[in-house]
């Protein structure tokens, strides 16, 4: 494994998710609503589903309602398991 190969491995490694901040109050942190299409088993009507996700924000500069991109990162706090991508 070349040095490129590891550096494009590691950027690569968790989940990248795409939602709004609900909030941002907290102190380097804000909440990201993540919303999926779920089909339903027996109906097979799809529907919608969220999910908040506390997400490290680092010099607090996400907005309230700004769409943002996160990635899933190694535990910073008991909850939160996010970092802000942009």
């Amino acid at each position: 494994m070349t040095n490129t190969e590891t550096i494009i491995a590691t950027e690569t490694k968790g989940k990248v998710l795409k939602g709004t901040v609900v909030a941002s109050k907290m102190q380097d942190t804000c909440t990201v609503a993540v919303e999926n299409f779920v089909m339903h088993p027996k109906y097979k009507k799809f529907m919608r589903r969220t999910k908040k996700f506390l997400v490290h924000d680092k010099g607090n500069t996400a907005v309230v309602g700004q769409l943002v991109e996160i990635k899933e990162t190694r535990p910073i706090s008991k909850r939160k398991r996010f970092e802000l991508v942009k």
